[in-house]
């Protein structure tokens, strides 16, 4: 099985798979909202990481009409919301191993699962 982050498919492959036009995905690396690897001879290699951005890029433009500047913004927070849930899970499983080692019985937190079950709104 190949590794989710390995570079196999050409430019034309991706876009064929994707049904986009080559130039989509070129304006999409323009905009730095995909960055696929490079050959030594320069020419663009996707991963399947790179195509599953690709399609949820596709999702926001063309389902929900959201625009490459609010693609990049969504992107974004995507990847800052699962750095905190990372990071939650680490803080987490360090609360429950030291609870563990000092026999102290923590109160259950009731936290979500991960961020996206919460949303706060701040004016």
């Amino acid at each position: 099985m190949c590794d989710y982050d390995e570079p196999l498919y050409l430019i034309s492959v991706v876009a064929k798979i994707l049904g986009v036009h080559p130039q989509t995905l070129r304006q999409y690396e323009k905009e730095g909202l995909i960055e696929p690897s490079r050959t030594d001879g320069k020419m663009r290699l996707y991963s399947q990481r790179d195509m599953d951005k690709i399609k949820t890029i596709l999702r926001l433009t063309r389902d929900m009409g959201v625009n490459l500047a609010g693609v990049d913004i969504i992107l974004r927070l995507k990847e800052k919301l699962d750095e905190l849930d990372s990071l939650n899970k680490e803080l987490q499983d360090a609360l429950h191993k030291h609870s563990k080692n000092n026999k102290t019985p923590t109160k259950n937190l009731n936290t979500p699962t991960n961020f996206y079950e919460l949303i706060l709104f701040k004016k």
